[in-house]
């Protein structure tokens, strides 16, 4: 492995973003073995640590993943138990695209004791770090909101109908974080002009349910964002600088709704 698992930046707010999805990188020892599709790595969640750029300047902390979702998704339970019984969602090590298309070259797909190493070497170490950058934040502050941030392309029909609300709140219907930092969410959505919707489609990942404690001063909210919204959804995927900065600020008004509701809780 040429890069760390995830990066860490610590800061000092009670607001700690992860971005289990945002890596790019794909192991030497896994290439060989992957499809056109899986190298174009097409599910990453783009550019997101530089459009909550502004967040970090203010001095949240931020856990983010190195490497692709392709590895292993870092967002879904350890023992591969579906988040969304009943309906196609992603695994825990995915065999394909959003789209369907095989990520796995015939014969390659990894073995049952592959997924265990993957889980050890690549899952283990990012909750490692999220949950020691949480137990650093909580021994300053009496609340801690963790953000997690995520973004999808808008129109994936295997997975949803039509298109997808520009911003998705997940709160794992209210149960992640205190009823006052959802309603701040909300109100922050909308008073922005952009389409919302809260815990729909995505009601939050293993992350959001799992972290989220609310009675112990740990509260989570997941936000997937339609990529449409801050880049261009097609290959090469670049940032577009004017359209992320029409949503940085109905961005900062959630995170500072949701921080706000925190502290007078």
């Amino acid at each position: 492995m040429s890069a760390p698992i995830c990066n860490v930046t610590q800061g000092t707010l009670p607001l700690l973003i992860s971005i289990p999805h945002g890596g790019e990188q794909l192991p030497d020892w896994l290439v060989p073995r992957l499809t056109p599709a899986a190298r174009e790595r097409a599910d990453t969640d783009w550019h997101l640590r530089r459009l909550y750029a502004f967040a970090v300047e203010q001095g949240a902390s931020v856990v983010e993943a190195n490497y692709s979702r392709y590895v292993i998704d870092v967002n879904r339970p350890g023992d591969g138990s579906s988040l969304y019984p009943g309906q196609t969602t992603t695994t825990l090590c995915p065999v394909d695209t959003f789209r369907g298309e095989p990520l796995y070259l015939p014969g390659n797909t990894p073995s049952a004791e592959e997924v265990e190493a993957r889980k050890r070497d690549y899952w283990q170490p990012y909750h490692d770090a999220l949950a020691a950058e949480i137990a650093r934040l909580r021994e300053r502050h009496a609340k801690v909101l963790v953000w997690e941030a995520h973004s999808i392309a808008g129109v994936l029909p295997r997975l949803f109908d039509g298109r997808l609300p520009d911003l998705n709140i997940g709160t794992y219907s209210g149960a992640s974080c205190a009823p006052a930092m959802r309603d701040a969410v909300i109100a922050a959505a909308t008073q922005g002009p952009f389409t919302w919707v809260a815990d729909d489609r995505f009601k939050g990942g293993h992350i959001t349910r799992h972290y989220g404690q609310p009675a112990s001063g740990v509260h989570t909210i997941q936000l997937e964002m339609a990529q449409s919204v801050y880049m261009d959804e097609r290959a090469p995927f670049p940032y577009l600088p004017q359209a992320a900065g029409r949503v940085q600020p109905v961005l900062r008004s959630m995170l500072d709704g949701a921080l706000a509701a925190m502290a007078s809780l």
